[in-house]
């Protein structure tokens, strides 16, 4: 499993990907034929998981390689090697990938907005850019977008898609992780219905300016993250089976069992809505669990970072910096940089997502094309 001296990154070829993808996920072919009439409208809520630019934007830099060099070849304001499952969610319908909100040169909004940013959480709630912040910069949009439309602008969304548009939620890690480095176990959870209030009530906000269908993501297994296993990682007792921390784990699907029924008391509060809410966390922790039977090797170590085994991850050094190694075929590894993950474990994500094996409702993406 060797790394290459920092500053030379190959780039692992797209033959690998589908390899892996023809390999072990039959379902993806028959996931993305779109049959959307018209552009899907898209507008996304979050952090790091499905920022496509939105960070950048709005501190004005880029990201240094070896991000980007699967998909892209070059840093592409995502924290990846390549694309992200936003990204692929959206070539499944058949749309351009999201334009970040704070994207000044040249946006596109055609197709839905992106708001989602690195870093972001539920709380505090006027921290850029919370998930009130998101909503807040939405609001702003929905009703900006329209009146500029009819006085010509183009690259917009009129208001009748607001109605017929796809509205994806996922966020919530930061909040747990951000929980944990001041208050023990059982303060942590003792927070989450706060977090939870936050999503309701960026639902609610949505829906009352003619939102109606949306896609929740619930948390993954934080525990699994190299990131927190190099840091953490000091008794063997509180690591599960598979290597990952539990009392972190524990915390996500506490998280993810609140998320749920604020899902389903939602479906019943809201008229005419269709909310779904995705089980990220069993993709994710599946794909760990069984790395081999994926294709992957070393599921809790970091391509990028610095260290070496067993996490490959160094606070100090991280993936771009000065000292950083990088693994030679990031389609063997699960994690980019201790903290997200590579182009090939988000192509899996997504095709997971895909199935509607993980949904509740099972419905299919294709669902929400805007064929009104």
């Amino acid at each position: 499993m060797g790394v290459v001296k920092e500053g030379r990154y190959p780039l692992v070829p797209f033959f690998t990907l589908y390899m892996i993808l023809f390999l072990y996920l039959p379902l993806l072919p028959h996931s993305v034929h779109c049959q959307c009439t018209k552009t899907p409208i898209i507008f996304n809520f979050g952090d790091s998981n499905s920022d496509t630019g939105g960070y950048a934007d709005g501190v004005g830099l880029n990201f240094s390689p070896p991000n980007g060099r699967t998909y892209f070849h070059q840093p592409a304001r995502r924290l990846s090697d390549g694309r992200l499952m936003i990204d692929f969610l959206c070539e499944s319908l058949n749309t351009d990938y999201l334009t970040p909100y704070l994207n000044s040169l040249g946006p596109n909004f055609t197709n839905g907005v992106n708001f989602a940013i690195i870093g972001s959480a539920t709380l505090p709630r006027y921290v850029p850019f919370s998930l009130f912040v998101q909503v807040s910069q939405f609001l702003r949009f929905r009703s900006r977008s329209p009146a500029l439309m009819l006085n010509g602008y183009k690259d917009l969304v009129g208001d009748e898609d607001f109605e017929n548009a796809l509205y994806t939620i996922d966020i919530g890690q930061n909040d747990l992780a951000a929980s944990f480095d001041n208050l023990t176990y059982s303060q942590v959870i003792e927070r989450i219905p706060s977090f939870i209030t936050e999503i309701k009530n960026a639902i609610w906000n949505m829906y009352e300016k003619g939102g109606k269908k949306f896609w929740v993501h619930n948390t993954g297994p934080l525990g699994c993250l190299p990131q927190k296993l190099a840091l953490l990682a000091r008794n063997a007792t509180e690591l599960d089976e598979h290597g990952c921390l539990q009392p972190f784990n524990n915390a996500a699907k506490t998280f993810n069992a609140q998320l749920r029924v604020l899902c389903e008391q939602l479906r019943r509060e809201l008229i005419n809505v269709t909310i779904v809410y995705v089980d990220i966390y069993s993709i994710k922790y599946d794909l760990i669990a069984n790395a081999s039977n994926y294709g992957f090797e070393s599921p809790l170590m970091a391509c990028c970072g610095n260290g070496g085994p067993p996490y490959n991850y160094n606070a100090n050094i991280n993936c771009g910096r000065t000292g950083y190694t990088v693994c030679h075929e990031g389609s063997k590894f699960i994690s980019w940089d201790g903290v997200h993950y590579t182009e090939a474990a988000n192509a899996i994500f997504a095709s997971k997502i895909l199935s509607t094996h993980y949904s509740t409702p099972q419905l299919s993406f294709n669902f929400f094309c805007n064929n009104m």
